[in-house]
């Protein structure tokens, strides 16, 4: 038996390659068009308005990193590259980039908010409200009294929050933490604004905190005893298992305290 071809599914076939075809000819107009379009003069970038923390995003700031690093017309310029780019800057912790019709764009900033003082001395560098250190010119900070923490790779958040803990409890008694060290070792090191350096010992943050007010619950019966102020602390050693040694300006001894029951 012979087999009869049906010829609608031909046409069918034909119909469906002719929409295809068209398709991809209407697509390729639009590309070209676009490609046209955003290459027209009309839409080379003009500007860049730059809003919310721009404390340090000056203008000479601004032309010196990003200007030149960001290519492209309104509708051909990579945003992620260019907020990366912004992102670059000094003190720039975040940055939104927005296209604004029909050559300019719109970046939003939020910059870093300086909470201490990172690292050596020698080569000291910042660290943010939210733990981060970042690289900027130490020279443009603005507050006078930043502690100075330091720690190991990483640590930068939990010392924060510890010297945020501890701060508040040697305040009471107007003692001011200045610096805040975690070793290598994992023990902490407080000092005082009056040269004072407490070894608050190993441990988590709530251990290092319960050592620290049993010492400081004390240490007002032992400055009486010895008729001292608060700032004649020299230096204190919460390491001891029971209790810690004390060592008060103008006394040569030390004293073993043993903490309250």
């Amino acid at each position: 038996m012979n087999r009869t071809e049906d010829p609608s599914m031909d046409l069918r076939l034909m119909n469906g390659l002719t929409v295809l075809l068209f398709v991809v000819f209407l697509c390729s107009v639009v590309l070209a068009v676009t490609r046209w379009v955003s290459n027209r003069s009309a839409f080379s970038l003009q500007g860049i308005t730059v809003q919310g923390d721009v404390g340090h995003a000056n203008v000479p700031t601004v032309r010196a990193h990003v200007v030149s690093r960001v290519a492209g017309t309104f509708f051909s310029v990579d945003l992620a590259k260019t907020r990366s780019v912004f992102e670059t800057m000094p003190w720039v912790r975040h940055a939104v980039v927005h296209r604004e019709f029909p050559n300019r764009l719109r970046v939003q900033l939020q910059e870093h908010q300086v909470a201490a003082y990172w690292g050596d001395t020698n080569e000291p560098r910042l660290l943010n409200t939210f733990g981060e250190v970042f690289d900027a010119n130490v020279g443009e900070v603005e507050i006078d009294d930043l502690p100075r923490l330091n720690g190991p790779l990483g640590q930068s958040a939990a010392v924060l929050e510890a010297y945020r803990a501890l701060g508040p409890q040697f305040a009471a008694l107007d003692l001011t933490v200045e610096s805040l060290e975690l070793t290598s070792q994992g023990s902490w090191r407080v000092g005082l604004s009056g040269g004072a350096v407490i070894e608050a010992g190993r441990g988590d943050l709530d251990e290092v905190q319960s050592r620290t007010r049993h010492f400081l619950k004390t240490l007002t019966r032992v400055l009486a005893r010895y008729q001292r102020p608060a700032g004649a602390l020299e230096s204190a050693d919460l390491r001891h298992e029971n209790g810690y040694a004390i060592r008060l300006r103008g006394i040569s001894t030390l004293a073993a305290v043993a903490p309250p029951k």
